[in-house]
């Protein structure tokens, strides 16, 4: 295949990162994971975070126009209701079911490549922890990068 450059995986780096979250929305995590990716000395390869939680996600998304981030909360509000008559499990509130789904529905990990030793995001993207519980908490995010 035309263009196609095939790099062989030699070396791995790793942190884990405790975001303290203001309770439900976004925290910006495009500038730590840049810095991670730039201290590992790799530059070619693949970024990915994981969080290690169930009632949060990872996402990229808009990060010029902070309406993007409040238009985002204002559907996931109106497609899954805290409270919700139908939710069984609510061991810590009306929120944490309908925080359970939003997880569900977004993802717990995302992957970014890296090219010459920094992330290739495009000019408008950033990477964002979203919290879906109402109150705040600590959440731990790893990160990983494998590349030459």
């Amino acid at each position: 295949m035309k263009g196609v450059r095939s790099v062989p995986v030699s070396q791995l780096a790793q942190t884990s990162l405790t975001i303290a979250t203001r309770g439900r929305g976004f925290t910006e995590l495009t500038a730590d994971a840049g810095e991670f990716v730039s201290a590992s000395g790799l530059s070619t390869g693949m970024f990915t975070a994981f969080v290690r939680h169930t009632s949060c996600s990872l996402l990229i998304t808009e990060n010029a126009d902070a309406d993007v981030r409040r238009d985002l909360e204002a559907w996931m509000a109106r497609q899954v209701k805290d409270g919700d008559p139908i939710f069984r499990h609510r061991a810590e509130g009306p929120d944490d079911m309908s925080a359970h789904i939003r997880s569900v529905l977004t993802a717990t990990s995302v992957s970014i490549p890296v090219v010459n030793g920094r992330l290739a995001v495009g000019t408008w993207q950033g990477l964002y922890l979203w919290e879906h519980r109402r109150n705040a908490h600590q959440r731990e995010v790893l990160f990983t990068v494998t590349g030459s």
